[in-house]
């Protein structure tokens, strides 16, 4: 037997195991899972060659929870969606996987939100029950396009190698970064979140990034190479609303890539909100899994983005100081 160290936990385990022998005694599908050797990931190709060497230091990680069928909606109710990263995705809409009572739960939102992106987070396996449901079992990789995020990162560097081994994990390049300043505001930290980027976009990734409601600063992530830029409409999980609704308009002019508002939306009016300021989509999940009845939240979160989208394309009426007769004075009996 040699001793190493498992996803921070000391294990003892035969001596001379391939990686792959390790995962099938610990009862891990080698194709749900990413490795990573004493701070190297190991590809799942060589998994099979790789031998385990005692005093090893080994991650495990998956995806949890932190499109679907083709719409069937008639042409003139709703927009023909928008493309990232050369990827064009019919509905504005991402949902997020945390927060919901079950996996169960979780599939049925995000049916009823018509989302086709969902974020999902890199966390550890619970290698002492290998057995337990994971997301991609009610969440199909084929469906749904994941979009791997790194919260719960504090710096550069820790984005980075949890976005690499999300890529190992599941081959996904499009990828959300969020670099975070502090527990208490979840603000994100620019100056770590700027490092980041551009080492993600060197390494070939198509970055996403959450990022604060900064102009100057969503320019500076698109001259980057970012491929999305997301302000927050207010602090992570908050449900205030959008705070700033005229720096996120002056995001949404001056960017050439698509601004998604990424936080902070609260119900249905503040999805229709940031739609109505011309973003071309929103990224939500504490909204529609902290409601009392998520499902039919949901629901309300697509009908939301899909009339904001509607009314910013139709141009709404001017603001007028007074009030301005519909019906005309001519003829008046």
């Amino acid at each position: 037997m040699i001793q190493v160290t498992i996803n921070g936990e000391a294990k003892s385990i035969g001596a001379g195991l391939s990686v792959d022998a390790m995962l099938a005694e610990l009862g891990l599908d080698k194709m749900k899972v990413a490795l990573e050797r004493n701070l190297e990931i190991v590809p799942r190709s060589l998994f099979a060659e790789v031998t385990i060497a005692d005093g090893d230091a080994l991650e495990i990680v998956h995806f949890i929870g932190g499109g679907d069928a083709p719409r069937t909606a008639d042409k003139d109710t709703r927009d023909e969606g928008f493309t990232v990263a050369g990827r064009h995705f019919t509905s504005r809409l991402i949902v997020g996987t945390g927060k919901y009572k079950d996996f169960a739960e979780t599939k049925a939102a995000i049916e009823a939100s018509g989302a086709e992106i969902v974020t999902v987070a890199v966390r550890r396996v619970n290698i002492s029950e290998p057995g337990q449901p994971m997301l991609s079992d009610y969440l199909d990789p084929k469906v749904y396009t994941y979009l791997p995020n790194t919260a719960g990162c504090y710096s550069a560097d820790e984005a980075v190698r949890t976005l690499r081994l999300a890529r190992e994990a599941g081959g996904w390049e499009l990828v959300k970064l969020e670099v975070l300043g502090d527990h208490k505001t979840l603000y994100p930290n620019m100056p770590e979140t700027f490092i980041a980027a551009k080492e993600l976009i060197a390494d070939g990734f198509e970055v996403m990034v959450y990022c604060n409601d900064d102009p100057i600063a969503a320019r500076t992530l698109e001259e980057i190479g970012c491929a999305a830029i997301m302000p927050l409409g207010a602090p992570i999980g908050s449900g205030l609303g959008l705070q700033n609704r005229v720096n996120i308009r002056i995001i949404v002019e001056g960017a050439g890539v698509p601004v998604l508002v990424d936080a902070g939306v609260g119900t249905a009016s503040d999805a229709a909100v940031a739609m109505e300021l011309g973003c071309d989509g929103v990224l939500m999940n504490t909204a529609i899994a902290e409601a009392k009845d998520p499902i039919r939240m949901a629901r309300a979160m697509k009908a939301a983005v899909e009339a904001g989208r509607l009314a910013y394309l139709a141009g709404r009426m001017p603001i007028k100081k007074y009030a301005d007769p519909s019906s005309p004075l001519g003829g008046l009996i």
